[in-house]
């Protein structure tokens, strides 16, 4: 697994989504250390197409419309609105991934490993999200939000086609890029936490010097609105969760 130092790196402690190359290396998935860069709120459901949460009466509604990068700033989570959590703007993300997979059919998993979801969004906003109660823990629970909107279309086309990619690549892909070959040994879907007017979750796979690296996604779309959340933990053993409680959070103020 390759890991760029750059300032998102720096920041974010456990990182790599935005920082590029952030694939496993050839030495497949290796490893089996238990300590788990993983949250304490285990995420709530099941299955890959949430509905609405359990009680509520209707899917959500939404007016459709492609926000700037400033509207989506403005309903990005902010530090406050989800009780332990500090939530910062995602510094050095004009850096983006280069890899390539091997397979087409993969190629939307690769794309949110770069940290640049598929079909090109008009606009994106990064924010980081980190457990205050865990701080100075290696484990602490640091998670990154990518809001991305998207012309008509778009952000139901980016679900659609990364559950196809999740299907067609469980037995793992290869990728290129500037820094070379990477190999991802597992892709499976995962519980999810339902929000928004659909989400899906699931895990890629990898190694970081012989240790198992599990990376966390989990995505929500309210109209034309995606937020993808990550998470990875590069200590080895269980993969880590993205918190329920950010991502209704976050989906209950998307317009």
């Amino acid at each position: 697994m390759k890991v760029r130092t750059t300032v998102v790196v720096a920041s974010a402690l456990v990182l790599c989504l935005a920082a590029a190359g952030c694939g496993p290396d050839d030495g497949g998935d290796k490893g089996t250390g238990e300590k788990a860069t993983a949250s304490r709120t285990p995420a709530s459901g099941s299955g890959a197409t949430a509905t609405p949460e359990a009680g509520s009466a209707a899917t959500p509604t939404s007016n459709g419309r492609t926000l700037t990068e400033a509207e989506l700033a403005k309903v990005a989570l902010t530090t406050g609105e989800v009780e332990g959590y500090e939530i910062a703007p995602l510094e050095g993300t004009d850096e983006r991934g280069t890899e390539e997979a091997g397979t087409e059919a993969c190629r939307p998993i690769a794309a949110i490993i770069n940290g640049s979801p598929e079909p090109a969004p008009a606009a994106t906003v990064f924010r980081t999200a980190m457990d205050t109660t865990e701080e100075g823990r290696d484990d602490q629970t640091v998670v990154t939000e990518i809001l991305t909107s998207h012309p008509e279309g778009g952000a139901q086309e980016l679900l659609r086609s990364v559950r196809a990619a999740v299907g067609a690549c469980s037995g793992g892909f290869g990728t290129t890029s500037e820094d070379g070959p990477s190999t991802y040994t597992e892709v499976r879907t995962l519980p999810v936490t339902k929000a928004g007017q659909e989400s899906f979750a699931y895990q890629v796979t990898g190694s970081l010097e012989g240790v198992r690296v599990p990376l966390v996604f989990h995505l929500v779309r309210t109209g034309s609105t995606v937020v993808t959340f990550y998470a990875a933990n590069f200590l080895g053993g269980n993969a880590p969760e993205v918190p329920a409680a950010l991502v209704t959070a976050q989906a209950a103020k998307l317009p």
